[in-house]
């Protein structure tokens, strides 16, 4: 048997070790998938969400248990892996109570016919979360997926394997249909090979974009529905009519929060030339602010870095672009804490330009990058200078200025005073190489299902 052991990013101790699945595994899981997703399917909606309604309690119950194993396997502080335990439970029970408007016939009256739009599941849904938000990420499908009558098999990030045996744990102790929500682990080209398998219907992948292109490769010998969230490297945009003292906390939270590790984390601050001084001094006092430490410590504001080579990584970038003329301002290194952990600094940099890698590509780090601009006009074809288009956010104190930028940012999420957040109302979706399909939403669903066309004719 081949076993995944995951360290700790902080102690450098194992965090968990879990069996990989070999061929015979697969199988297993997926013929007990397409067996459980027969059963899904005929059974209501009000079964359904009850199901999904007990997983959540499940869940909740061992909160502070599946709040330490995500601390332990990704580094985050104990503090924010709580919130995401409580950010899963609401994001779970919002797409329950909109699943029988969401999932209901559409009626299209016509004098002697049945005219009917019905939206059926899809069968089994290959749930591939990421690790940085392992417990948002995966909700995100697993909900709507059964409410919407699907068996699931989440494959979760080798980082955190434990989070996908949690779902499955939740949804049995909930009474749901047997094998309904399966965890499984396992290595690359076996994920590669599951996302080619007949029985599989649909895949949604969280992560790289150079995951999303090898499991769109995968997938390409099928006809198959797949949703792929691939990151983001999201621009701000701070205008001269900002509220100063809440957009600086705002915008140095939304870089610098979970390390950084956050697909739509503030990447990119484009601040009017007017502020840039003066905006620049604040945010360095509360970049210096952050505490590096134990995650288990109410102390620690930044946690580990979760994967072994990312710090390394982080500080190319961080040089590549000193050397090209920016300033660190704060920061910009790897380092330790009494000998422990793979920490990066919380960096603050100033003097960019938008041909260094650092403003083209997702770091995943706790950068804050600042660069004066002198109007509207240079900050919102800046912004859309990149091949990523997850989110950006404008902050000012006039509505018709942000709906401005709203019409031409070409990015799947606008936001006006606020950022690295996602609705459960709103569509979370991205455009060029963020990825295709949206979640969460009534739309979600729509990802989800397929249409099937009842026309009867009553009478001839």
């Amino acid at each position: 048997m081949t076993l995944l052991t995951v360290d700790n990013p902080y102690t450098g101790d194992v965090a968990c070790t879990v069996p990989l699945a070999d061929e015979a595994a697969v199988n297993t899981v997926l013929d007990q998938a397409r067996a459980a997703a027969r059963t899904a399917r005929t059974a209501s909606l009000a079964e359904r969400k009850a199901w999904c309604e007990r997983m959540v309690a499940a869940m909740e119950a061992q909160a502070d248990s599946i709040a330490r194993d995500i601390s332990r396997m990704m580094g985050k502080p104990l503090a924010q892996a709580r919130n995401e335990v409580g950010g899963m439970a609401e994001r779970a029970r919002y797409m329950i109570s909109i699943a029988e408007a969401s999932l209901a016939d559409i009626l299209l009256p016509k004098p002697g016919f049945e005219r009917r739009i019905v939206k059926e599941p899809l069968g089994v849904v290959l749930d591939l979360p990421a690790w940085n938000y392992p417990l948002l990420t995966a909700v995100n499908v697993v909900v709507p997926a059964v409410l919407a009558g699907n068996a699931v098999v989440v494959k979760h990030s080798p980082r955190s394997p434990l989070c996908g045996e949690h779902f499955a744990r939740a949804f049995s102790e909930a009474g749901a249909p047997a094998h309904l929500v399966q965890a499984m682990h396992c290595d690359h080209p076996t994920s590669e090979r599951m996302v080619g398998d007949a029985r599989v219907d649909h895949v949604v992948f969280t992560g790289s974009v150079y995951g999303g292109q090898r499991l769109a490769e995968a997938g390409a010998g099928r006809f198959r529905h797949m949703g792929l969230e691939l990151g983001g490297n999201d621009p701000a945009y701070v205008a001269p009519d900002c509220d100063f003292t809440k957009t600086v906390e705002n915008v140095v939270d939304g870089a610098l929060y979970n390390a950084g590790q956050s697909c739509c984390a503030v990447e990119r601050v484009y601040v009017h030339r007017s502020l840039y001084a003066r905006f620049t001094e604040a945010c360095e006092a509360l970049v210096r602010g952050y505490v590096m430490g134990d995650p288990m410590s109410p102390r620690t504001t930044l946690g580990p870095i979760a994967q072994p080579n990312h710090p390394a990584e982080l500080e190319r970038l961080v040089e590549e672009a000193r050397a090209k003329g920016a300033r660190v301002v704060a920061g910009g290194k790897r380092t330790h804490v009494e000998g422990k952990g793979r920490f990066f600094e919380a960096t603050l940099l100033t003097d960019l330009d938008d041909s260094m890698r650092l403003m083209q590509q997702e770091s995943f780090g706790p950068f804050l990058p600042l660069c004066p601009v002198d109007s509207d006009e240079e900050a919102l074809e800046r912004m859309n200078r990149s091949e990523l288009g997850l989110t950006a956010s404008v902050w000012t104190q006039d509505r018709e200025r942000a709906a401005r930028f709203a019409t031409q940012l070409e990015y799947g999420t606008v936001y006006m005073n606020r950022c690295d957040s996602v609705d459960p109302a709103l569509p979370w979706v991205g455009v060029k190489n963020s990825g295709r399909g949206h979640s969460l939403s009534a739309l979600g669903f729509d990802q989800l299902t397929r249409p099937k066309s009842i026309h009867f004719r009553l009478s001839f």
